[in-house]
Formats: structure tokens, sequence, C-alpha cells
């Protein structure tokens, strides 16, 4: 499709921006979120958890970086399927994709209201949705650069956490002991902890909105990447070392107990509002990913298409962006924070699934990562997102099943079919 068309968005993001972007979505919903689920199932092998997580998102991010330099539209592994896969490849990574991350702006929205006013969390949560819509309503480089901000906050405080804990003289290097591992609790470590990594995929749903994407997208994703493994290695050894795997995985709140443990109280009300901001970064580029890729679909009549409207002064999705405000904001105020986690992995390793599969169809000629890459990818995926709990996998079954039966229907009377 030409680039010229109306419905085009604006390219004012540079390296440093998406990069920032990239953090604002990994950096807090991992440390945050998913560590002491992911404990309870690895218990101290934690870390061989954090390990493959790390090593499937760095296949799914080389191969949405290089699909995204050849497609550099908004809607990410959406684009990346129709165009390499056919069109129900497309759909379906599109429709896991919206329906996973919308699980995960609802949990990330909770995280903020549970840190910041516990006994009125789902009413925080629903304010924080609807206040960074609106943020995220006015221009894309707003957004932006108050992500800047959200992420230089997060990692002071969490530099902070590390240097009390190993400052502390109570660190036991025994918690990382790993002889008795269990493959399976390894497994669903890795694909609650992934919930943490899938933030890089935000730079490639802005594809659309990047300045020279062929050059920025394929830097600013293993960049974005390769900072948030770094933080995520450090901050759990500190955790990990000094709770112990039992406190860790039944923790509500690791990193307050952490800083307790560490014999720093006074630091408590410093990692609650790290907390908020971390979680509030990860809200504000969730929305900002969702609401592209339900633009990009609404585009090709795959979504209704009034959601494909562009703003004519801000240049956003304003309707699409809108519309997941609403629904987040319903989720915000309704759903339990633990049982999104588990269902948003699923329905988002099968999104990256597809990316791999698309990438191992990519030429030479078009910067085809070593075809290793993408088959450890799309291995990966599949294998750790049957081995979540069983609760996850039937629940992502049956919304992606009811994704497939929506095609289907729109397919037959020909409404779904792409212009």
């Amino acid at each position: 499709m030409s680039s010229e068309r109306p419905e085009s968005l604006r390219r004012e993001l540079g390296t440093f921006d998406a990069v920032m972007i990239g953090l604002g979505s990994m950096i807090g919903a991992g440390i945050f979120a998913a560590l002491a689920p992911a404990a309870q199932s690895a218990g101290s092998a934690l870390l061989l958890g954090l390990a493959l997580a790390g090593v499937i998102a760095y296949c799914n991010a080389t191969s949405s970086a290089r699909l995204a330099a050849v497609y550099p539209a908004s809607g990410g592994t959406y684009i990346y399927g129709r165009e390499r896969l056919g069109d129900f490849w497309g759909y379906l990574a599109g429709w896991g994709f919206v329906v996973g991350k919308t699980a995960s702006c609802a949990a990330m929205a909770l995280t903020v209201g549970y840190y910041a006013w516990p006994a009125h969390a789902h009413a925080v949560a629903v304010a924080a949705v609807v206040a960074l819509t609106a943020i995220n309503y006015v221009g894309v480089q707003k957004s932006a650069w108050l992500t800047r901000l959200i992420v230089a906050i997060v990692l002071s405080v969490l530099a902070a956490i590390v240097v009390a804990a190993f400052g502390s003289g109570g660190i036991d290097i025994a918690a990382l002991d790993v002889t008795d591992v269990s493959l399976t609790g390894v497994l669903q470590g890795a694909g609650l902890l992934f919930f943490a990594f899938a933030g890089y995929a935000r730079i490639a749903t802005l594809g659309e909105e990047v300045r020279d994407p062929a050059r920025t997208i394929p830097r600013a994703i293993p960049i974005a990447l390769g900072i948030a493994l770094v933080v995520y290695v450090v901050v759990a050894v500190a955790v990990l070392t000094t709770l112990g795997p039992m406190r860790l995985a039944t923790s509500a709140a690791p990193l307050l107990d952490t800083v307790t443990v560490a014999g720093v109280r006074w630091m408590e009300p410093v990692v609650r509002v790290g907390a908020v901001v971390a979680a509030t970064g990860s809200l504000l580029a969730l929305i900002l990913g969702v609401s592209r890729t339900t633009f990009a679909m609404a585009r090709d009549r795959h979504l209704p298409p009034a959601l494909a409207a562009v703003h004519p002064r801000y240049g956003v999705p304003y309707r699409a962006e809108l519309l997941v405000g609403l629904v987040v904001s319903i989720l915000a105020a309704t759903v339990d924070l633990r049982g999104a986690i588990g269902f948003s992995s699923f329905a988002v390793l099968v999104y990256y699934a597809v990316a791999n599969a698309s990438a191992w169809t990519l030429s030479p000629a078009e910067g085809r990562p070593p075809q290793i890459i993408p088959v450890l990818g799309l291995m990966g995926c599949v294998v750790v997102a049957l081995a979540l709990p069983l609760s996850s996998v039937f629940a992502g079954t049956c919304v992606l099943a009811l994704g497939v039966v929506v095609y289907a229907l729109r397919h037959i009377n020909g409404s779904g079919m792409r212009e």
C-alpha cells in the first residue's frame, strides 16, 4: 500500500526515543510483576528461566527487527505475517497481540493501583488508564518524552535497591543453587518472565512513526532488549540472594521485602514510587502499541474501518486509542491482577511464533537473519507457551479460537477481505 494514503502516521521518533519506548515497556513489568510468580514455578532456578526467556526474546527481537526494516508500517507482526505468510496468519498475530496486550494493560494498571493506594486499587487503575490515554491522544512525541523521564526514575530506584541489597552483608549465594531443577518449572518461569521482555515489540509497532526505520528499528530493538536483560539479571540476583527462593515465591512485593531484609526500611516509600512509575511507563507504551495494531487491522478492514481514522491535528489513530482506553478501563475495574499475566504471555508467544515464521521466509537480500534464529525463536515460543499453567493455555486457546471464528465469518461474508 502506498505511504501517501491519508491514514499514514507522522515519522517523529529517532533511535533514542524508540529505545526509551521499548525500555518503558519492559522495565517495570518484569521486575515489579513477574519475579514472584516466576519464582513460584522455578524456585532457585529462576535465573535459568530468565536466561531462557532472554534467548527466546533475542531471537524474537532479531526476527522482528529484520522484518520491521522491510515493512516499516504500524502493526508489527500483524503486517509481517500478512505479507510473508498470508492474510490469516497476519490476522491471527494481530488478534493475539491485541487481546494479549490488552490483558497486559489491565495488569499494569492494577499494579499502579495496588502500589499507589491498595484500598482503592481498581479506581486508581482506571484513573491511570484514562490519564495515559489522554497523553497518547495528543501525540506520540509527547509520549516519548514522558517515557524518557519514567525510565530514568525507574533505573535510579532499581540501582538503589541493588546497592542496598549487595551492601547489606546478608547475601546468600546458596540461593542460586540449581542442583534440584524442574524442567517444567523452568519453562513456566521462562513463560512468565517473557511477559517482561515483550516490550521491545512497541518499537516495531511504531514502525510508521520512526524516522529512517530501516536503520533505526534494527538498532533500537537489540539495544533496548540488551539493557533490559542486564537490569533484570542484576536485580533478580540481588532479590533472590537476599530473600531466598521460598520467601521470594510467596512475596506480594519482593522489592519492598528486599529493602526491608537489607535493613533499609526508609527506602520503602522510594520503592513504592518506583513501582508506580515503572508500571505507568509500561502501561503508557502498552496502550500505544495496542492502539497502533488496532489501527493497522482496521485499516485493512479486519476491524471496523472507523478505527483507522487519524486525528487531523495530532496525527494519531485517535479512535483506536479511545476504544483501547475504554476496554482497558473496564478490565482494570473488574479483572484479577495475577490471572492477566499468564493469559497475556500465552497470546503474545503465539504472536512471536508468527514473527519468527515470517522472518524465516526473508531472502538474504531482504536482510534475513541466520536461519537458526527464527527456528529457535519459533520452537521456543511454542514450547514455553504450552508449558504455561493449564488455565492460561486454556483461556488463551479459547480466545484465539474466537478470533479464528470471527475471521472465518468475515471472510465468508466478504467483508473481511483486504482491499
